[in-house]
């Protein structure tokens, strides 16, 4: 166990002179990188996405848990590290100070990372899809903690909205509940990850970096920054919809033959979307990850104007 935990958060250099420096830094996630991509792609993904975050002019700061402190920024082989071990949890938020005091190793999902981010002084942060409400939530009560978690801390998300596999209308109106705002990126459509437009259209649209950013200081000034704020990215090259819209149904119809039901839904339905799509899911989740980060790296680079 990890007896000492005075100085929990452990910066990488490149992260610490960021902060000390006030320049712009963004949050990665580190669970797209042990359990949300294939090896040896997932390592890099994880180098390839960091050098855009760098390339746009901010900093990466990668999150993860590694041997029980918390990592703000990870060096290449704490990377290698989270990206091979077969040891890596999957933590969220719940999760941390278990893992922390029992010396483990864990990836952070979309609710520890913010959480984390928030801790560590980060304001934007970057990720593939935000957790959602579950499809049959109604009778399961499956909900992401993500929606919970950011209902509570102040951090701008930029995401490609909700995976389709969700009850996207469900979630929008639960982010609305907990005072979660959305903006899209160019859109009002809400997109729903692997497609650009979910069916689903939200009010508000930024076309700019620099309009997030001025949302971003209006929040502070107006003291409604206790919750997150969504930016909305669709990616620009979707999943053809006619293939999604057949691999969903038949994804629900083998989980209802199969009697797979709560919690076990979402995961059956992902890995049906990647054995079926022939790669093109993956295509998709790449492109889409890619694509956040630069947008998050505008953005905080913007903040600091």
């Amino acid at each position: 166990m990890n007896s000492d935990l005075s100085d929990v958060l452990k910066y990488s250099d490149e992260v610490a002179a960021a902060l000390a420096s006030g320049s712009a830094i963004v949050a990665l996630e580190s669970t797209i990188i042990s359990h949300g991509l294939p090896r040896p792609t997932n390592l890099d993904v994880a180098r390839e996405v960091e050098a855009i975050v760098r390339a746009h002019g901010a900093t990466p700061a990668t999150i993860a848990v590694i041997d029980g402190s918390v990592h703000i920024g990870l060096s290449d082989e704490e990377l290698v590290t989270i990206a091979t071990r077969d040891n890596i949890l999957k933590a969220s938020s719940r999760d941390l100070a278990i893992a922390v005091a029992f010396g483990k190793s864990a990836a952070t999902t979309v609710a520890a990372t913010a959480h984390l981010a928030v801790m560590a002084g980060i304001k934007v942060f970057a990720t593939g899809g935000l957790g959602g409400v579950h499809r049959g939530a109604q009778e399961s009560f499956d909900e992401s903690a993500d929606l919970t978690a950011l209902s509570a801390l102040d951090i701008t998300v930029i995401c490609a909205g909700v995976k389709s596999i969700l009850d996207v209308g469900a979630t929008l109106e639960r982010l609305e509940t907990l005072a979660i705002g959305v903006i899209g990126f160019k859109t009002k459509n809400f997109p729903g990850f692997y497609l650009t437009d979910s069916g689903f259209e939200i009010e508000y649209q930024a076309d700019t970096p620099e309009q997030i950013a001025s949302a971003i200081k209006a929040r502070t000034s107006m003291k409604t920054n206790s919750s997150a704020l969504i930016v909305a990215n669709p990616v620009k090259n979707q999943m053809d919809k006619k293939l999604h819209d057949s691999i969903l149904a038949s994804g629900l119809a083998s989980a209802e033959k199969e009697g797979i039901t709560g919690k076990a839904v979402t995961p059956f339905l992902l890995e049906h979307f990647h054995t079926q799509s022939k790669g093109d899911s993956l295509r998709v989740n790449i492109e889409i990850i890619k694509s956040n980060c630069a947008l998050a790296a505008d953005i905080a680079v913007a903040l600091t104007k």
